[in-house]
């Protein structure tokens, strides 16, 4: 396990939007590295950059060409080696997007395996052995695209075909095993761009859809898994400070088979989604309803959180660290239905629990989600892909291009918040952000450690109360005062971090509404 993961701090960046330092509208690495000094002062140690490879930009380039080439759009391979070098210098990590599951269909290996006759590549892609194919089966075909006789896997889009890892258990004679020669030159070109950039000074990957490679897989995922646990072990020979992050949000699968990292995503029905996304919209936008835990409102219990958290927590608490997301590229952000309070209060949470966070930019001043038309295949995801707000200048510091060149348009509210007004006033956001990060890394027992300890969670109960080493967390999302009794501590808590206000003293805990505290004990 990489060491660094102890006291890590993620800042997920989307490139095309968060700073042009060139004038094109479109942001930059070097617009990156312009803010790295920003970012290292918010207390973010490390960062995520979405995809960043050579690409057609059908999926914001989830779509990619070139795995060995930089997107001409931000800059060159050596502009993205700088990158690497000006965060090392900052004492700050960089990891990259990895898209294994599937590439654009514009992929050199594609446009060759989809030749009538094709000389190399023939089975780096799954085709069926005929133009036409009636059989009944998991994945997705697309048909009369190519020359070749046979149809094509694909993973996402259209424009997405699956690479061909194998199948677990092969069903037809073109399904082929895990094991076939083919399937393991496939999983060995994922090795070497892995290297390619690893070489080139990346710290580790993200993984898209780190569960989808193996088709045809079992419930548990296992030819899926076997094959990130060589992976990792190539890494762990040759890279043994990498880390990886998979888009997976089933911990007790990924960190058990490779993965030090393991978000938890919005899923329907899931956790996470209880906390801050467990809401309703019209087809106009307009918030219908909401039941989030973090709603002031609400009458909504943590408990449904817990109850999918903490059995995870303790199954894989030894083998790596699940990943609390204040948001992402792919979903809306959460100030959407949440209130600036309502959004301290989940950061104050989301900051103090074990584990590592990953903060999307714009999240810590409160940037809005905004109904947009699709941009390269975002649809419902675009409104939260727009253009970070840096001032109060032109296109709030983004870029000096024409607003009409910008790659999305900027918030055109009147009160769009920005970092600069909120670095100015010390109750903001961003301050609020600033002030959590700096507790995290200043004492260690609020770092991603597994010492969670729930000391008070109960159903119908609105406050929640829990422990880290010796530090007491209390937190009443509610519009009512709160008061626990019962609680397992002896010592009078010393408050060293409020939003809103609260005392510990003698097993019991009173809280204000929507407060969160943290006492040392």
């Amino acid at each position: 396990m990489p060491k660094w993961l102890e006291d890590a701090v993620f800042y997920e960046i989307y490139p095309q939007s968060f700073l042009d330092a060139n004038g094109d509208g479109i942001g930059d690495f070097e617009g990156i590295i312009r803010k790295l000094d920003y970012i290292r002062n918010l207390g973010c140690n490390a960062l995520w950059i979405n995809p960043c490879f050579d690409s057609p930009f059908k999926d914001a380039g989830y779509d990619v060409r070139d795995y060995k080439k930089a997107a001409p759009r931000y800059g060159t391979n050596d502009d993205l080696k700088r990158l690497f070098t000006e965060a090392h210098t900052r004492d700050m990590r960089v990891l990259l997007d990895l898209v294994p599951g599937h590439t654009s269909e514009e992929h050199p290996w594609f446009i060759e395996s989809a030749r009538a006759e094709p000389k190399a590549y023939r089975n780096r892609y799954i085709w069926s052995d005929n133009w036409i194919y009636w059989g009944n089966s998991a994945v997705r075909f697309v048909a009369g695209e190519a020359e070749r006789n046979g149809v094509y896997v694909i993973n996402f889009f259209k424009c997405q075909p699956a690479l061909n890892y194998g199948f677990l258990r092969p069903a037809e004679p073109w399904q082929l095993p895990v094991d076939h020669p083919d399937s393991i030159a496939t999983r060995e070109a994922l090795k070497d761009i892995m290297r390619f950039w690893m070489d080139a000074g990346c710290d580790g990957f993200r993984v898209d859809m780190a569960e989808s490679l193996v088709k045809n897989d079992d419930e548990n995922k296992s030819g899926t898994a076997a094959l990130w646990r060589d992976i990792r072990a190539m890494l762990d020979a040759g890279y043994p400070e990498a880390a990886l992050v998979s888009e997976w949000s089933h911990p007790d699968r990924s960190l058990k088979n490779g993965f030090h990292m393991d978000f938890l995503l919005d899923h329907e029905g899931g956790g996470y989604r209880s906390l801050v996304r467990d809401c309703a919209f019209d087809r106009g936008g307009r918030l219908t309803a909401d039941a989030s835990y973090f709603k002031k409102d609400s009458t909504s219990d943590i408990t449904r959180f817990l109850g999918q958290y903490m059995p995870w927590y303790e199954n894989t608490k030894n083998d790596g660290y699940i990943s609390l997301i204040t948001g992402n590229h792919d979903t809306p952000r959460i100030s959407r239905n949440l209130s600036p309070r309502e959004l301290a209060l989940f950061y104050g949470m989301a900051f103090t629990m074990p584990g590592v966070p990953f903060i999307y930019y714009g999240d810590e001043i409160g940037m809005r989600y905004l109904n947009l038309p699709t941009k390269e295949g975002g649809y419902t995801r675009t409104g939260s892909r727009t253009p970070m707000q840096w001032n109060g200048g032109r296109n709030l510091g983004f870029s000096e291009a024409p607003a009409g060149e910008l790659y999305l348009p900027v918030d055109s509210s009147p009160d769009a918040p920005t970092v600069e007004a909120q670095e100015k006033d010390p109750d903001s956001l961003l301050n609020t952000v600033k002030a959590l990060l700096k507790l995290r890394h200043t004492e260690g027992d609020l770092q991603s450690k597994p010492n969670l300890e729930i000391l008070s969670a109960k159903k119908g109960s609105r406050p929640v109360v829990y422990r880290r080493g010796s530090f007491v967390m209390g937190l009443n999302p509610s519009a009512e005062d709160a008061r626990i009794t019962g609680l397992p501590v002896s010592n009078r808590g010393t408050g060293v971090f409020s939003i809103g206000n609260g005392s510990l003293e003698k097993g019991t805990c009173t809280l204000g509404p929507q407060s969160f505290v943290v006492w040392r004990v």
